[in-house]
């Protein structure tokens, strides 16, 4: 486990280093420095997620919302379902991850494509259910679409200062 957390920061990067010390043995110690925007990528990738769960757990609360086969008034089997409810959740955690966990390149190029690709499914999402969603799931799309173009920009930005 880490024995130190030292959190260094200037005007422009940030870092948090991670790192063990064995002060009795005079052990190398070994830091991972973890940049500024893959811990604010990691966090934005939560958004989505917890818009999801929160817009789940309201829609559930209404009356008539579920009912037999449908959901909102569209057909749906527990297959369908659970499938997308499976996808909506691992997505960010799998995604939040691997920010704080993969090489630079990799992770940028990964956070422009997922976050890309995901943020024109909930546009999409957004577009469909605009006319007959209840306000707070239009508020959870909104937030969720702002996180994940967020992601996309602090990826791409981290890119042209490396």
């Amino acid at each position: 486990m880490f024995s130190s957390f030292r959190h260094f920061s200037s005007v422009n990067v940030g870092f948090i280093c991670f790192g063990s010390t064995d002060v009795q043995n005079n052990t190398m110690v070994r830091y991972e420095l973890l940049e500024d925007w893959k811990i604010k990528v990691s966090v934005l990738w939560l958004f989505p997620l917890l818009g999801f769960l929160a817009s789940m757990v309201l829609m559930l609360t209404e009356p008539g919302m579920l009912e037999e086969g449908t959901l909102q008034g569209i057909q749906m089997t527990a297959e369908v379902l659970l499938v997308g409810a499976t996808i909506d959740v691992l997505v960010p955690l799998v995604m939040a991850f691997l920010s704080l966990t993969l090489k630079d390149s990799i992770n940028r190029r990964l956070n422009m494509l997922v976050g890309g690709i995901y943020a024109v499914f909930e546009f999409i999402t957004l577009v469909e259910k605009s006319a007959a969603a209840k306000g707070y799931v239009l508020l959870m799309l909104i937030a969720a679409i702002v996180a994940l173009i967020l992601i996309v920009w602090f990826a791409w930005k981290s890119k042209q200062k490396a």
